[in-house]
């Protein structure tokens, strides 16, 4: 992989992580444009630079996380399933999921549309608009919803948006809640992976590695207030149907019969 792949990579990591359009199906996409090979590196490089879009999260949210324990107290919860399945299942996910393009198509479609479901039952159920409000229950059951992103095209922040929405939070806290979530979530499942596969990197992949790494933590950061202001005025209708188009593109692209 070049500098320049690192770039373009980085970039669509950092605008695709805190969306619900799944980061890894992006990637994947993305990486089969420029013709990188879908090998362990790639498979880790696209683990890692996520640091980078968690980074932009703590630089954005800082006084949040380091004043307010009734909310860390939810997060914390909420992320004891992905946690436990993480840690459990992280051999066959790497092995056998995370390159299966099958289950990213359908992943992409399916979670579309539970996307435009749960966007309808949110204009009629989502009241809480203060995550700390939230039941340690209902905590638990968000995190449950993030687990299921360990299947490569669910999106774990789409994942998250959706379980926060049908538990009751408005789309901008459910979408916040899912920022902070993924503090200790990608932050443990990254650097477990660098953990698992470092020895397996050269002297220029930590480069590479390194310009990922920033370019998503730029990018994120645009992303995150970005989808913020959108959430102001708009539903999450768009990111339903934009799944759904992805899914049959990259149905094109890695399933029909060239």
């Amino acid at each position: 992989m070049e500098i320049k792949h690192a770039l373009l990579l980085g970039a669509v990591e950092g605008i695709t992580e805190f969306l619900p359009v799944s980061s890894t199906g992006h990637l994947i996409l993305t990486a089969h444009v420029l013709g990188i090979p879908h090998d362990s590196f790639t498979k880790s490089f696209e683990i890692a630079i996520q640091l980078g879009a968690i980074l932009a999260v703590a630089f954005l949210y800082w006084r949040r996380l380091t004043r307010d324990i009734e909310l860390w107290k939810r997060i914390l919860v909420a992320f004891l399933p992905t946690g436990l399945l993480g840690f459990t299942l992280y051999r066959f996910i790497k092995s056998y999921l995370i390159g299966n393009d099958l289950v990213v198509v359908l992943a992409l479609v399916l979670g579309g549309i539970f996307l435009l479901f749960a966007d309808r039952v949110c204009e009629r159920f989502c009241y809480i608009s203060d995550a700390r409000e939230l039941s340690y229950p209902r905590a638990f059951a968000v995190g449950l919803f993030q687990s299921l992103a360990m299947v490569p095209g669910v999106s774990r922040s789409g994942a998250t948006i959706i379980g926060g929405m049908l538990l009751g939070l408005n789309r901008k806290t459910s979408a916040e809640f899912s920022f902070l979530l993924a503090v200790p979530t990608m932050l443990i499942a990254t650097s477990y992976d660098l953990y698992k596969s470092h020895g397996e990197f050269q002297a220029t992949d930590w480069q590479v590695l390194g310009v990922g790494f920033l370019t998503a933590f730029f990018f994120a950061m645009l992303s995150i207030k970005t989808l913020l202001r959108f959430l102001s005025s708009y539903s999450f209708l768009t990111f339903g149907i934009y799944r759904v188009l992805v899914g049959l593109v990259y149905a094109y692209f890695f399933l029909l019969p060239k």
